[in-house]
């Protein structure tokens, strides 16, 4: 099994558009369909609820890593952590990173979660699974967010 999430895209986006989606905390809601509690800082815990249908009872937690302006936004989290009956605080995170390069039609959106081989062995697999198709989705929501909203 691969331990690391890679999907990328190109986005018909300045740099800047692409960056401020990512990284402002409404429009990242819009797209990522999560309601955040307030703005991203690095080294502090994101919170709000998933906004996703069949989702919404689910908590959004992540620590922000880094915020490299128009360059690198990574955050850490607890991957598919959907049953709410179990504390996942004592698990390792993964590493999600979003790096933005520029290109002649626009940005490159290149996408990493890793550290999946450190989630417990019963739920990594599904975890990695659950995670690779919704950054599928993901990446064609922030396509069609940054394509609507200039």
């Amino acid at each position: 099994m691969n331990n690391k999430i890679e999907k990328q895209i190109e986005l018909a986006a300045p740099v800047s558009r692409v960056w401020r989606a990512l990284t402002d905390h409404r429009e990242f809601g819009e797209w990522f369909r999560v309601k955040l509690d307030g703005p991203f800082v690095p080294g502090q815990v994101s919170r709000g609820h998933v906004t996703y249908p069949g989702y919404e009872h689910l908590k959004w937690e992540a620590v922000v890593q880094i915020m490299d302006p128009e360059r690198l936004f990574s955050f850490t989290w607890h991957p598919y952590a959907i049953d709410p009956k179990i504390d996942y605080s004592n698990e390792p995170p993964t590493l999600v990173e979003f790096r933005l390069e520029k290109t002649p039609s626009g940005t490159l959106l290149l996408l990493t979660e890793s550290g999946f081989e450190n989630i417990p062995g019963d739920r990594r697999l599904e975890a990695f699974r659950m995670n690779d198709g919704g950054w599928t989705e993901q990446m064609k929501n922030i396509e069609k967010h940054v394509a609507q909203t200039p």
